[in-house]
């Protein structure tokens, strides 16, 4: 299996692992602030099966760091420059966890010719603060302004432009007609810490994915009351089954055997 090796994508260097191979091609986008290590629970087994191409975002893990806040569509053009780097000139099946969710629905719909398929799992959404909003407006606002406040003191965010910036909401009939599964938590929280880990909002959370994902005729929601926000690591067998199942929408089952 091939080594973590580097980049270079619009002058930087991107930090990146090719299991290499034949066939359909996974590409792994980690969430929030995690490198590519963030798929290190399910990235060995894939490997075996596929293509497995997994990175780290610039200003993530031992990427180069980065010098202004960015925002999903230059991130999204960024995977496109990785995938041509590393010359990868069939779709892929993009995979992508919490924040990278973003990305690869941006990515979906900017260059639909390169996707064959997409998974998000435990996808951040621009309606997590609707929820919260839902249950109590008032609680909300204060609980909303205090993460707003976080955020920023940690510095340069490189998802500042997503989280808080003003813009329209995603087109989400952009996306092309591809196989789409969702894995979304409804675990509860013994003790939740913002109106958002509360029952009613995981509740919320819940339906919300699953209709998203019900908008696409192929599409999946799987949820699960077994892990909170890492599936991946609390139940790597679980992530890696609904992965074949979706490359299995793709190519033949006896192909990738």
């Amino acid at each position: 299996m091939a080594q973590p090796a580097k980049v270079l994508v619009n002058g930087l260097e991107m930090e990146y692992e090719d299991s290499g191979g034949e066939g359909i091609t996974l590409l792994l986008e980690a969430g929030g602030s995690a490198g590519m290590d963030n798929w290190q629970s399910i990235y060995p087994a894939l490997a075996k099966q596929y293509r497995v191409i997994r990175y780290s975002r610039l200003g993530n893990g031992r990427s180069a760091p980065i010098e202004k806040n960015y925002s999903s569509e230059e991130y999204a053009d960024e995977a496109k420059a990785l995938l041509q780097a590393l010359k990868v000139d069939t779709p892929v099946v993009y995979i992508a966890h919490s924040y990278g969710a973003y990305i690869a629905r941006v990515f979906a719909a900017r260059y639909p010719q390169d996707v064959a398929a997409l998974m998000l799992v435990e996808p951040a959404s621009e309606h997590d603060v609707d929820i919260m909003r839902a249950i109590d407006l008032v609680q909300a606002e204060k609980e909303i302004a205090q993460v707003k406040l976080d955020d920023m003191r940690g510095g340069m965010s490189n998802q500042y432009l997503d989280f808080w910036a003003k813009r329209p909401l995603p087109d989400y009939p952009a996306i092309p007609d591809i196989p789409v599964t969702v894995i979304a938590s409804v675990k509860k929280y013994d003790d939740p810490p913002l109106l958002f880990f509360t029952d009613e909002a995981r509740k919320m959370w819940g339906e919300l994915h699953s209709h998203w994902a019900k908008t696409f005729p192929q599409g999946r929601a799987v949820l699960t009351d077994q892990s909170y926000h890492y599936p991946q690591k609390d139940e790597p067998d679980m992530v890696i089954k609904e992965i074949v199942r979706l490359v299995q929408q793709v190519i033949p089952a006896k192909s990738h055997k």
